[in-house]
């Protein structure tokens, strides 16, 4: 039979794409031998070595499964010094092959719709039905600012704006021409969650979680959001409903990853909720959106992880869209400012001027102070050039302007506290080069902005030096340098470090416990919210503490307080008074203090005490 011309066209066309399929499988398969396979990470340089010891110092396991899994085990039970032998050869092998490898950019990836897991509606509808116990359980905990979420909805077409000039590397936005650092000072202003405390670990064996993991009806994928809201529903308020809550915030809004349920790695820190106030959430919040954001554009997932909402707020809360405006005060934590309604306005004022990013960079911290150091400046040098009289008043001041008129030539002479706040009484007035001879010069105490509302002799001042308004309190933490009077340090405590401290009742017994490296621990009055330190030194023998109180020096208010430390059927005790200092005790002052032996400290280095404080001197009864 004779091949037609069709025949031999199907022919030569299967031959042609058999020899492009050849070409291409070659081509393929030496682009894959050039190739220079990524180094291992410190974990495999360190499992290689353990699995060859391991399988020779036991030969009855049962193989590569298991000696895996005790090098596993034996990796997560290392100290951070133990791995650094295998960090560092991980390092060298990293440094040596981007050195000699070419350099392969990532995709760009394009995508014109957000897919993420942070979702503050879903918090939001939560948080609506909580009861008041509820509420302080998750003040306690630190995590109060979020009862003030009024946010329902992310902004995705800004988050997406905002993604694509977040530089991973340094940390920061790269808006309006500028590079815009973020901190987790910044957390701390936008969300309300501390930047100062303990980092948050989330790894550790396995076995110190395995019931924690089992309760929660853990898998591979996670834990159910859905199983956390059903515990969130029950009345109850107690160590379980903590640790879900922390779960639940943490999956949904604060750290969310690609997946739709909760890591269950954050059960590491968990396992104490005692501890959860004293950790930075704002450095945690801050490192899990880096490291999220960074999976995202090497491709590794394909939603965005990470707290976004923050990132949505501290654009609104650092770009100004009106130019340079006055500064005022502002509300912190700025969670609480934002709303679906405000948001809305600003997303619209943004529209108009053509687009995200066409504002100005302002000052972040215009919130903190500002009023009070003004206020302060003009009471000290404010110009007055509004009284039309030349006054001498020797050393006190000096003022020129207008003539006087007839009312202000006798009686007295009264200046509007706008202009000067004091009241000069006169005498005699001379015409001519007119002068006022005054036998008293009365002025508003220099407090008057903290809520003193006497009126002083300026030249025989005895009043300031012992006014309880007086701003000489400042605050106990290491990183923080408020300074106001004593009522305005209680609210400043309560209400930006509410969970720095541990909050009692007078005439009622705490236990509380004082860490190896914590010098001091601050308690605040749940009755009038005035602050206390509980005091740690070391001697050669033990620790030593006391209690003081925060107050002006010239407080006279003093306060009872038992101190008892147990070990075993043994105990020590001490009954005093406090001291009051305007704020933390340095050195060792000459004062009753209770030294703890170093046999009475737990073997975690920690001090175990109670504490009880009385509202007065008068010790009726021991404390319950």
């Amino acid at each position: 039979m004779v091949p037609n011309e069709g025949d031999i066209a199907r022919v030569k066309r299967k031959a042609d794409d058999q020899i492009v399929s050849e070409e291409k499988r070659k081509k393929k398969k030496k682009k894959k031998q050039v190739a220079t396979p990524r180094p291992a990470c410190s974990w495999v340089y360190f499992s290689r070595e353990f699995i060859k010891e391991y399988s020779a110092s036991h030969p009855e396991s049962s193989g590569l499964k298991a000696a895996t899994k005790a090098a596993s085990d034996a990796w997560k039970s290392m100290s951070p010094e133990e791995k650094a032998k295998y960090t560092k050869r991980a390092r060298e092998v990293w440094d040596n092959y981007l050195s000699t490898s070419p350099a392969r950019s990532p995709k760009p990836r394009k995508q014109s719709k957000l897919v993420t897991r942070c979702s503050p509606g879903r918090l939001f509808n939560v948080l609506q039905r909580f009861t008041p116990e509820q509420k302080a359980a998750v003040k306690s905990m630190g995590f109060g600012s979020l009862l003030g979420l009024r946010c329902r909805t992310l902004r995705r077409s800004l988050c997406l704006w905002l993604l694509e000039r977040f530089n991973t590397t340094r940390c920061s936005l790269e808006i309006c021409g500028e590079r815009v650092s973020l901190s987790p000072k910044d957390v701390e202003l936008v969300m309300g969650l501390v930047a100062s405390g303990k980092d948050v670990v989330n790894s550790g064996p396995d076995d110190l979680i395995a019931n924690l993991r089992h309760s929660y009806n853990a898998t591979n994928h996670g834990i159910s959001v859905r199983l956390l809201e059903e515990r969130l529903a029950a009345p109850e308020a107690g160590e379980d409903f903590k640790r879900s809550f922390v779960l639940y915030a943490l999956g949904t809004l604060l750290s969310p990853t690609a997946r739709l349920d909760v890591s269950p790695s954050f059960l590491h820190f968990l396992t104490n909720m005692d501890v959860v106030h004293q950790y930075n959430w704002g450095k945690f919040l801050l490192d899990r959106l880096v490291r999220e954001v960074s999976r995202f554009r090497l491709g590794k997932q394909l939603a965005v992880g990470g707290c976004l909402l923050f990132l949505q707020l501290f654009y609104y809360e650092s770009i100004s869209i009106e130019g340079c405006a006055p500064l005022s005060s502002a509300v912190v934590p700025c969670l609480s400012s934002w709303g679906e309604e405000e948001i809305t306005e600003r997303e619209r004022r943004e529209k108009e001027l053509g687009g995200y990013g066409l504002g100005q960079v302002i000052c972040k911290e215009r919130c903190l102070g500002m009023e009070s150091s003004e206020c302060r400046d003009q009471l000290d040098g404010q110009p007055v050039d509004s009284i039309g009289i030349t006054v001498k008043l020797g050393p006190v001041f000096e003022q020129e302007g207008k003539q006087p008129d007839k009312e202000q030539m006798n009686g007295e002479i009264t200046m509007d506290e706008e202009e000067m706040p004091i009241l000069i009484r006169s005498e005699n007035v001379v015409c001519g080069d007119i002068e006022v001879v005054v036998d008293s010069v009365r002025m508003p105490c220099r407090t008057k902005e903290y809520g003193c509302n006497e009126t002083v002799d300026y030249m025989n001042n005895d009043h300031e030096e012992t006014c309880i308004y007086a701003p000489s309190c400042s605050c106990p933490l290491l990183d923080c340098s408020f300074v106001g009077s004593s009522d305005q340090l209680s609210l400043h405590f309560s209400s930006k470090h509410w969970d720095s401290g541990r909050r009692f009742r007078y005439n009622s017994p705490l236990a509380v416990s004082l860490g190896m490296h914590e010098q001091f621990l601050v308690l605040q009055a749940e009755e009038d919210g005035v602050l206390f330190l509980l005091n740690k030194g070391v001697e050669s023998i033990g620790n030593t503490v006391m209690i003081t109180c925060i107050g002006p020096s010239s407080s006279k208010g003093r306060f009872l307080y038992d101190l008892v430390s147990g070990r075993g059927s043994s105990s020590l005790r001490l009954k005093s008074v406090t001291e009051t200092f305007p704020g933390r005790v340095e050195g060792f002052p000459q004062m009753d203090f209770l030294l703890i032996p170093f046999r009475f400290i737990s073997r975690s280095g920690h001090i175990n005490l109670d504490v009880c404080i009385w509202n007065s001197t008068e010790l009726g009864a021991d404390c319950p």
